[in-house]
């Protein structure tokens, strides 16, 4: 496999290198470890107000970061696999999607907050960024280990992807995986309905939502049935409620490090690119997020 380590010297993306450390990615699999710098702009012209580009201040900044990056790749470094390592320049996010894409990378791995100073942020903007344009799995590690999974599922596309990722992937043998299906059905009466039209709005209610949980089960169930077929101790969680909320509390209760989870691709609304469930439970979770859109069924060797 093809790892991206997306590195900036935080403690988060220290989090980061040490969940890729600990992973057991197949044999032969390459990390590359990434830094990336801004070009470095400092004092004013007197008569114009420009900022200039300082040569100087950059060269000193990218040898703090090879520094860095030697360091981590160090630590990464072990026999069944290979790490190098690159100073890239320009916008963060978008040089780090670039390089996924130029390295052919199998997940890009970030940290779950940068350097930033707006603590209540879950997720640090370059974060976002890369998981909104990523072009196959991003993990944002919150946790250094890996003992147990949540897969969430819907039936859907993405969902399915997420399942073969769980079923083919090595860093998944032998660990077990909940999986958690949600009937999420909105409840009318939150909305505003019309007193006689009461009964019939709560007796439609009912039914949607029995429809809605035996379609969770059957989901739920499904899932777990293939990936037993693949080699994986699974188990069936079909629940009710918000969604990315009871996905979040099935990892706190079974004390799962990671929650796997598929979204829909692109939209036409360029901030609304990640499925909101997906959204909310990689700000929301304490645990590693593996947001799966595309490429899922990597070429992982078994």
């Amino acid at each position: 496999m093809r790892i991206l380590l997306a590195h900036d010297g935080s403690g988060g993306a220290a989090k980061a290198a040490e969940l890729v450390g600990a992973l057991a990615w197949p044999e032969g699999s390459v990390v590359r470890v990434v830094s990336v710098i801004e070009p470095t702009m400092v004092g004013l012209t007197a008569w114009a107000g420009v900022v200039d580009y300082s040569a100087e201040a950059d060269a000193q900044i990218s040898e703090y970061y090879k520094g860095e990056l030697a360091d981590t790749v160090a630590r990464l470094s072990s026999p069944t696999r290979r790490v190098e390592s690159a100073v890239l320049r320009g916008r963060p996010a978008t040089a780090i999607v670039d390089d996924a894409k130029a390295f052919g990378a199998d997940v890009i791995v970030v940290g779950s907050r940068g350097r930033g100073g707006i603590r209540s942020l879950v997720l640090g903007s370059v974060s976002s960024e890369v998981v909104d344009h990523a072009p196959c799995p991003v993990l944002v590690a919150r946790q250094s280990t890996l003992s147990a999974v949540v897969l969430a599922t819907d039936g859907s596309p993405p969902a399915t992807l997420a399942q073969t990722l769980v079923s083919e992937w090595p860093i998944f043998e032998g660990v077990p995986v909940r999986v958690v299906s949600v009937a999420d059905v909105p409840r009318p009466w939150d909305t505003g309905i019309a007193p006689t039209m009461y009964r019939q709005v709560v007796e439609a209610y009912t039914k949607d939502l029995d429809e809605a949980k035996r379609q969770s089960q059957e989901i739920a169930a499904r899932t777990v049935e293939a990936l037993r077929a693949a080699g994986r101790e699974a188990v069936a969680d079909a629940r009710v409620g918000d969604a990315a909320g009871e996905i979040i509390a099935a990892a706190v209760e079974s004390n799962a490090e990671m929650i796997v989870i598929g979204t829909r691709g692109h939209t036409g609304l360029t901030r609304l690119l990640l499925g909101s469930v997906a959204r909310n439970v990689v700000h929301g979770s304490g645990a590693s997020v593996l947001v799966v859109r595309a490429r899922a069924s990597a070429n992982a060797e078994q």
